[in-house]
């Protein structure tokens, strides 16, 4: 009986994630066929020959060395420099990357809530939430906002992290470790907020 019950549990977390992947997709998928924008996507992909450039060991240095744009986020600029070694200035490349990571998100948002509450169906209406809120769209659409996606992952990532030491006590370190640099990943997104709300 105790195991037909994880089992259902766990049939119905697996659809809950599948839907939100697809409703995300679903949703965002138009973005796929959108071309850059003149607003700040010259700034950091069309116009900057670092990024296109693409990663490169030079360029890795840059990134954590440049305020360009007036902001100093390493990880973005990463980000950006492995697309165009993925899809060059294809922008629907771009935009795929941030509807990957706005759907990961919105699978952590579900990790996170199902894992505090314990209730399946009020987190995946929560994760759903905030799949689809237009309060995002400028984050996934507009490629220059690849920060905002990026830190959303990290500080999601961490939540979920947060609880695996008490459930895998034998991997305690590594995990401690795993929060820990997810944590300064997360600082160094976020200081590019910072350093761009104080200008």
């Amino acid at each position: 009986m105790i195991g037909t019950s994880i089992r259902f549990k766990i049939r119905h977390e697996f659809l809950i994630c599948l839907m939100l992947v697809i409703t995300t997709y679903f949703v965002y998928r138009q973005v796929i066929s959108h071309s850059f924008v003149t607003y700040d996507d010259g700034l950091y992909i069309t116009e900057n020959l670092r990024v296109q450039a693409g990663l490169t060991l030079e360029n890795l240095f840059w990134s954590f060395s440049t305020h360009h744009a007036g902001n100093w986020h390493p990880l973005t600029w990463i980000s950006h420099m492995l697309d165009v070694e993925f899809f060059g200035l294809n922008a629907g490349g771009h935009h795929l990357t941030s509807v990957f990571f706005h759907t990961l998100n919105s699978l952590l948002v579900f990790l996170v809530f199902r894992r505090k509450t314990g209730d399946i169906w009020q987190s995946g209406f929560l994760a759903a939430l905030f799949a689809l809120h237009p309060l995002h769209v400028e984050s996934v659409a507009w490629v220059s906002e690849r920060k905002d996606v990026l830190s959303t992952f990290f500080g999601l990532f961490i939540m979920v992290a947060w609880g695996i030491p008490h459930i895998l006590d034998r991997w305690r370190f590594k995990t401690v470790g795993m929060i820990l640099g997810a944590s300064v990943i997360l600082l160094i997104c976020t200081t590019s907020a910072r350093v761009q709300t104080s200008i």
